[in-house]
């Protein structure tokens, strides 16, 4: 218990200390992931409630044991329709698909490493250690450095590079072709996790493939969340038939595991509905993006290259950090505070999440309160 209470102590003098707070006033909120602004759509709030009605608040059991229903499977297929994949599979959690990616295809293709950006996010890390594997990081967006670890391999095993879409701590976006260049050079693949790229990437919001006007063809399984641009909760991956196929029959993040509630499903199904109804939300996005970064510019702060939603401040030490993030609470507007382990030693940032739901004016008043920590940054 001594040693505890050690760790805790450490973590609060080293400005490491991580708080639950909840917005009690009028305050700006530039943290959230609620991209399309559709969390509080009627349409989606009236499938949620009417579904509820229908199937009950859970599941009641594993998807192979009787959690399985008609909703999931209806969202499951559109899905597919939708990313232009021949199947799809719904996840309680993006951290629970990325396990099961991993560890699924660790052992059934008898891997032995796996190739990974240095900004993947925390889930695939783990799914790596869960699945015995070797890692071979490369740099961030450092395909060349990619090239000479897969170059340097000695495993005969089938070459797995896994990356992000959009990385949650850059904001920026995968150079996906030459990736696919890279890694096909060595007889390999990519599996992509795009938890900040669907829903907000590409003309019908199909992502950082449709980004990159790619396919199915190109990367045979993609991971996606609910919980972002489609304002719900939950994940999915898309794939063939055959891969879909094996992560129900052994990923044990997906089978042993209390399926998504059905009426989460249902309403998830009507967001993907009205994302495509309503393109006007990226569009908009797209130049809301656009006027903070002009005007960020303008005014000389500086920000980390980024066209999507997520936009970074560097702050370096979490001293500094914490005391950025504080000011800017003050004047009513909250950011994300990213420190060890999110982030390396030394690369602490504010992270600036905008969404639709944001006007002009809540921007230009981010840039306002931006100002008074210029000194800081």
């Amino acid at each position: 218990m001594h040693l505890i209470k050690k760790r805790l102590i450490q973590c609060q003098e080293m400005n490491l200390w991580r708080k639950r707070e909840m917005r009690l006033g009028d305050e700006l909120c530039f943290r959230g992931n609620d991209y399309l602004g559709l969390a509080h759509h009627p349409q989606i709030i009236v499938a949620f409630k009417e579904a509820l009605e229908a199937y009950g608040v859970g599941s009641k059991g594993s998807a192979l044991l009787g959690g399985y229903h008609p909703s999931h499977q209806a969202l499951e297929e559109a899905l597919a329709l939708f990313m232009g994949f021949p199947k799809a599979l719904v996840f309680s959690t993006g951290y629970m698909a990325n396990l099961a990616v991993i560890t699924t295809l660790a052992k059934t293709l008898n891997l032995t490493e796996i190739f990974s950006d240095r900004l993947n996010h925390a889930s695939i890390y783990d799914g790596i250690l869960l699945g015995h594997l070797k890692l071979q990081r490369f740099k961030h967006k450092d395909y060349q450095h990619l090239n000479t670890l897969l170059t340097q391999s000695s495993s005969s095993a089938p070459k797995l590079c896994y990356s992000e879409g959009v990385f949650s701590v850059d904001g920026d976006v995968a150079d996906l072709p030459e990736m696919l260049r890279i890694i096909r050079a060595h007889s390999g693949m990519v599996v992509l996790d795009d938890a900040h790229g669907f829903g907000v990437l590409g003309e019908n919001g199909r992502g950082t493939l449709e980004h990159h006007h790619l396919s199915a063809d190109d990367v045979p399984l993609v991971m996606g969340t609910f919980g972002k641009a489609l304002g719900t909760f939950g994940a999915f991956v898309v794939g063939t038939e055959d891969l879909i196929q094996l992560l129900i029959q052994y990923a044990r993040s997906y089978i042993f595991t209390t399926a998504l509630p059905p009426a989460l499903a249902a309403s998830t199904l009507v967001s993907l509905k009205v994302m495509q109804a309503e393109n006007w939300r990226r569009e908009y996005l797209k130049k809301i993006i656009k006027h903070f970064r002009y005007q960020a510019n303008r005014l000389g702060i500086p920000l980390l290259p980024s066209s999507t939603p997520i936009q970074l401040i560097f702050t370096y030490d979490p001293h500094t950090t914490v005391q950025c993030y504080t000011i800017l609470k003050q004047k009513g507007c909250w950011v994300g505070a990213l420190r060890p382990p999110t982030v390396p030693e030394g690369l602490c940032r504010l992270r600036i999440n905008l969404t639709a739901s944001h006007c002009l004016s809540d921007i230009n008043r981010l840039l306002e309160a931006l100002t008074c920590i210029k000194k800081f940054i």
